[in-house]
């Protein structure tokens, strides 16, 4: 099953990030990690994402689409990058997770629909 990995960032870290001087070891930790996903044939993408100043959101209502220039301070969460990985299981997932390089934050893992779920229509929950 494919899984995806969406890494939460907090909008009062993603200006300071790379300024901390902690940054360049947890990137390198991070590096490290990725290494060891690809090596065990987990990992098939991930990437991480520019700060949302950099971004736009589209909102979609009746009166058209609306758009924001980033930043998107008055957001709790934001998405900071992201992984695909191949695993046998949800809880194959959460283990390789428990072993990365996290100090604080949120990871939020999601089942990625394949493509014969929807021979019958839309996919039903599992």
């Amino acid at each position: 099953m494919r899984v995806m990995v969406l890494v939460q960032t907090d909008p009062k870290l993603e200006d300071t990030y790379f300024e901390d001087p902690r940054a360049n070891s947890d990137l390198e930790a991070m590096g490290r990690f990725n290494d060891e996903l690809l090596k065990a044939g987990v990992m098939l993408a991930g990437e991480g994402l520019a700060p949302s100043r950099e971004g736009k959101r589209v909102s979609f209502g009746t009166d058209g689409p609306s758009v924001v220039d980033g930043p998107f301070a008055e957001a709790k969460e934001l998405i900071g990058g992201y992984w695909i990985w191949q695993v046998e299981s949800m809880e194959e997932a959460v283990e390789w997770i428990k072993r990365g390089p996290f100090h604080e934050g949120t990871l939020e893992l999601r089942r990625v629909y394949e493509e014969a779920e929807f021979a019958d229509g839309y996919p039903q929950p599992k």
